[in-house]
């Protein structure tokens, strides 16, 4: 058992819908502060500098940290050992060599061709979402535009990637990727959380070793998407088990479509807010990358990730014990005016360079470019089918209620030019 450093912030520090007034008190009080809300004790790195470096320190820092996070929520010994297993081997928690050995076989599929393969199909989909939007506002219906856009879109870019088939229902379940994300997104999760996480990420993988297994029977198909690649890794040696091959399987297709759909979300409840904007992007589709990395920036859709120290570390006066973990702040960090000018502002003409909402250093994120592009897709045709922003008819936004995810369980919107009530923003102007 590890002694616990003395507290030097003892505030609940579990996270609001709204954190930012939050962010600001940690920013002022110190880069390094000690929490027990976190993962029964951890540091929280606070600033934009510090939480760079600390993802950057492979040396000192490591991404193996799912032992304790997982097994310290079973009443029984070994209850959630098969949750461990395939958990503990996904490419988000492992370190070099092994991360680069992973990486570097699962890149080709992130590159800007492959990119540029799928763009046809992200257009025509969200073409198709937006076009009942317009059907329902036509005779007087609202849409959820988590339910028909964000959510669904990033799924169906993962299953694409991946090449999964319409024949693969199991592997869409909604209950599967909403239970793992309550358990990886829970500042501190509940024994039933981790049960759960378990029972959905072992069904995620039961699914694909049916597609996997339907594979192996034509060993020389040639390899046109990254479970061929996968499966050509293991049979090359450079997936070392079936529980690694299951591991980044299961872990692409979640982290593909929690993410993305997060951002989808939030770039359209803030720029529904701001007409002035909205009209400006219209006129200057130019900048449409640009907004998509701002809003990455204020609402950013992970708002931290860990590291344990692999030996005692001092830091900004304090001693990060061996094995303790360390929060990078990122949501946090987004927003430091050290870095960022105006930081709590939207501005469509900043040039300061990347934020950390994709991470740095080895583990920045894979599917970076993938999750811009379907944010863009979405923008622009938002912007040319739609004039004025569309109405957002929540009379607050309905953030997840939880500390990882920055995003909207629903945003149920009417567009602007079928909309005959007062939008909320006018009701509470």
């Amino acid at each position: 058992m590890l002694t616990r450093p003395q507290a030097v912030w003892r505030q609940d520090l579990s996270a609001p819908p709204l954190p930012y007034d939050q962010y600001r008190h940690w920013r002022e009080a110190g880069p390094l502060l000690w929490s027990e809300a976190w993962f029964d004790g951890a540091w929280l790195v606070t600033r934009y500098a510090d939480c760079e470096a600390l993802l950057r320190d492979t040396a000192r820092f490591s991404a193996r940290r799912t032992g304790g996070w997982v097994t310290q929520q079973a009443s029984e010994r070994g209850e959630l050992s098969e949750f461990q297993r395939l958990f503990a081997r996904a490419m988000l928690f492992v370190d070099a060599p092994d991360h680069g050995r992973l990486r570097q076989l699962m890149q080709p599929g992130f590159t800007p061709a492959a990119m540029r393969g799928l763009r046809s199909e992200i257009e025509a989909f969200v073409a198709q979402a937006l076009d009942q939007a317009d059907a329902a506002a036509a005779v007087g219906q609202s849409s959820d535009l988590i339910a028909l856009l964000a959510r669904p879109l990033p799924a169906r870019v993962m299953a694409l990637l991946l090449g999964l088939s319409d024949e693969d229902p199991e592997l869409f379940s909604v209950a599967s990727s909403d239970d793992l994300a309550a358990f990886i997104g829970a500042a501190q999760p509940s024994e039933l959380q981790a049960r759960r996480a378990q029972r959905a990420m072992l069904r995620l993988a039961r699914g694909f070793e049916v597609v996997l297994s339907a594979r192996q029977q034509t060993p020389d198909r040639p390899v046109a998407d990254l479970l061929d690649r996968l499966l050509q890794g293991q049979a090359e040696g450079r997936i070392t088990s079936d529980a690694e091959l299951l591991a980044q399987c299961v872990m692409l297709l979640f982290a593909g479509h929690e993410t993305t759909r997060h951002l989808i979300g939030s770039l359209v409840q803030t720029l529904a807010c701001d007409p002035l904007r909205w009209r400006m992007l219209r006129e200057q589709p130019d900048l449409i990358p640009r907004a998509v990395r701002e809003v990455l920036r204020l609402e950013t859709p992970v708002q931290y990730t860990g590291r344990r120290a692999v030996a005692d570390v001092q830091w900004h006066g304090q001693t990060i014990r061996r094995g303790e973990l360390v929060l990078a702040m990122i949501g946090c960090a987004n927003r430091d005016e050290a870095r960022f000018s105006e930081a709590e502002q939207l501005d469509l003409a900043r040039q300061q360079g990347a934020s950390l909402a994709f991470g740095t250093g080895p583990h920045v994120c894979i599917g970076a470019a993938l999750t811009q592009m379907e944010a863009e897709v979405v923008l622009q045709q938002m912007l040319q089918r739609w004039p004025e922003p569309p109405q957002l008819l929540a009379a607050q936004p309905d953030w997840i209620p939880d500390a990882l995810y920055r995003g909207l369980r629903s945003l149920p919107v009417m567009p602007a030019r079928h909309a005959h009530a007062p939008s909320v923003l006018q009701l509470q102007g």
